[in-house]
């Protein structure tokens, strides 16, 4: 595999068995293409995880007889979202999310307002 300090770059896709919301089930296919591209001994400086196909619920339509999201699903994830809205987010997390990360997002270059300023919005122009 070389040195342990080479810029490699390790990469899974996977897809999820149907349109979700669940949390638990992407933890769940996260955990697994992080066990299949894992190499012990080399020096990690970032991962990210992209979701792609977003949609709403009620937008994707799906053939008849393809697996779906069951409704325990739905109640559960109703629940935690109720939880973590009047008690604070993060209230409720997957287990595998420490209570206290031992990292943080680097956010140097971030508005004090990026949700709420529009004219704190960086412009960027293509060419």
């Amino acid at each position: 595999w070389g040195s342990p300090c080479s810029s490699t770059i390790f990469s899974e896709f996977c897809g999820l068995p149907y349109p979700t919301n669940d949390v638990r089930l992407m933890t769940q296919y996260a955990t697994e293409a992080v066990s299949r591209i894992f190499r012990p001994g080399f020096r990690y400086s970032k991962a990210e995880v992209l979701l792609m196909d977003i949609c709403q619920p009620g937008e994707f339509t799906d053939d008849l007889f393809a697996a779906s999201q069951p409704m325990s699903s739905d109640r559960l994830m109703a629940a935690l979202d109720m939880i973590n809205g009047k008690w604070g987010r993060g209230t409720l997390r997957t287990g595998s999310v420490p209570v206290v990360p031992d990292w943080g997002m680097r956010r140097e270059q971030m508005s004090q307002s990026y949700t709420t300023r529009l004219d704190q919005l960086w412009v960027v122009k293509a060419k």
